[in-house]
């Protein structure tokens, strides 16, 4: 009798290589000694816009004049105040202590060397776990996309630049399962901007897929809280509470600005889709024949996507979170695909960053010619020692003119809700953050500002719309002059 043919069964679907054993301390040294070489030539070619221009964006010019501040004896949350932890203007105020603040060269190295960082944490992750060739494709993917975005949010040293290191270091220190330095890389991240502590996510999911003893969950509290609670203890607790957690409630609506702010979603979205046009095709295409293995990555894209999504505001620079877990993805995924995918990658990816420095390059600055005319005028007018108000979302211009801010409150957001670009009816003075205005009108009054400048250009911050100091401008200022379009207020003028 004629046997019956067993069906065969379906091969079962590849995976990535499991994390491998570590190498000898010679085999690594002779790897990171080629490596490393590599990847800060390949850091310092994709931030060469960043010395091009004096400033990129308000954020660069908010956190000089913080610094500046801080220089002079000021304190955060009290001096002057931002929505941000201290550690990057500390970062700031440090490295104008050492190199002088009338240049952001330093921070923007400090930057540079923050993203050459990332890259190198990246690769070491990805050397772990799929060998020396995945390790370097990582640290050169993540570079080539870290600028894909709009100049001024890609090239600035602002916050998130500074974030993604400890976000990776968390991650590396969590793979190692070193738990207490991982809670201390989060924390740092924390402190750098708050949705850095996303990372917390693929820490904890680490940590429990790691069999935990209490110990481990202990270091890694321990590591996670006690630097927030030192930073804390060293500003000022309730302030640094205040404005970093609890009194950002109204900056987190968009209501009446649905539109606006999706549209900018949108092209955001759209502008880092083609930097990652290498790397989102892989992951793709292998979400479709097998699994990567790699949930704590997939948790890790996830949260940093739904820490860009955190206030409803889409600023490019957000969306530089999401950069170094796509990249480990789809490193991991092209350690399934076959070989020329890698090339594929790689070749499409330098050509999108190409791309991304020639706009950085050659970008206009309309708005930084704006502020620079402003800030003349401001210098021109205004002595030393002068304290000046300029009433807009420009803080750079105290930096560029190299005047003192007459408030703690450096843009007219705080004070009006005008916050991230809003142009709903939510904007005014009622709806500035609690406490605000008291401060601002005792500000005015103990020090008057020798100048006001409105930089509202019909804004909907405008001074008619602002009861307080539409009276104060009309009780104590005349104008003096009209600046592209800054309207200059000076006291007492004849």
């Amino acid at each position: 009798m004629p046997r019956t043919p067993r069906p065969r069964q379906a091969p079962l679907p590849p995976r990535p290589p499991a994390p491998r054993a570590e190498l000898p301390a010679r085999s690594r040294y002779r790897y990171w000694t080629r490596l490393l070489p590599a990847l800060a030539a390949l850091a310092c070619v994709t931030r060469v816009p960043a010395f091009l221009q004096p400033l990129w964006n308000p954020d660069e010019g908010y956190l000089a004049v913080q610094a500046r501040i801080l220089a002079d004896g000021g304190e955060l949350y009290e001096s002057v105040v931002d929505r941000k932890p201290p550690l990057v203007p500390w970062l700031y105020a440090g490295a104008f202590a050492l190199f002088g603040d009338a240049s952001l060269t330093s921070v923007r190295v400090l930057a540079l060397l923050a993203q050459l960082l990332t890259a190198v944490l990246l690769a070491s992750l990805a050397r772990r776990r799929w060998g020396d060739a995945a390790g370097r494709t990582a640290g050169v993917l993540y570079l080539l996309a870290s600028i894909g975005l709009n100049p001024e949010d890609a090239q600035a040293a602002t916050f998130e630049v500074f974030m993604l290191a400890p976000t990776a270091a968390a991650m590396w220190c969590a793979d190692r399962r070193r738990w207490g330095a991982a809670g201390a890389a989060v924390a740092c991240a924390f402190l750098a901007k708050q949705t850095g502590g996303a990372v917390l996510v693929p820490v904890v999911w680490l940590l429990w897929n790691s069999a935990p003893s209490r110990s481990g969950v202990l270091r890694l509290a321990v590591g996670l809280v006690v630097p927030v609670l030192a930073v804390a203890a060293v500003t000022d607790p309730a302030g640094f509470l205040f404005w970093t957690v609890t009194g950002s409630g109204a900056y987190a609506s968009f209501t009446g600005s649905e539109l606006h702010v999706l549209a900018r979603g949108l092209v955001n979205t759209a502008i880092l889709a083609v930097a990652c046009a290498g790397l989102i095709p892989p992951v793709v295409r292998v979400l479709r024949i097998a699994r990567t293995g790699s949930a704590e990555l997939w948790l890790w894209l996830g949260s940093s996507a739904a820490a860009v999504l955190a206030g409803f505001h889409f600023f490019g620079h957000y969306y530089l979170q999401v950069i170094p877990p796509l990249a480990l993805l789809a490193t991991a995924a092209l350690q399934i695909l076959p070989r020329d995918r890698l090339a594929t990658a790689l070749f499409t990816s330098a050509c999108c960053c190409t791309l991304f420095l020639a706009w950085g390059v050659l970008a206009p600055r309309p708005e930084l010619a704006h502020a620079q005319r402003v800030a003349d005028a401001v210098a021109h007018r205004t002595a030393p020692g002068d304290r000046v108000l300029v009433w807009g979302i420009h803080p750079e211009t105290y930096w560029l003119a190299d005047r003192a801010p007459a408030s703690r409150y450096l843009t007219a957001g705080l004070l009006t809700n005008y916050s991230g670009g809003r142009n709903g009816p939510q904007v005014g003075e009622k709806y500035a953050v609690a406490g605000t205005w008291p401060v601002f009108r005792e500000e005015m009054r103990r020090r008057a500002p020798a100048l006001i400048v409105d930089d509202s250009r019909g804004k909907p911050y405008a001074p008619d719309r602002v009861p307080s100091l539409g009276h104060l401008l009309a009780a104590e200022y005349e104008v003096v002059g009209v600046v592209d379009g800054a309207v200059l207020y000076a006291r007492g003028a004849p």
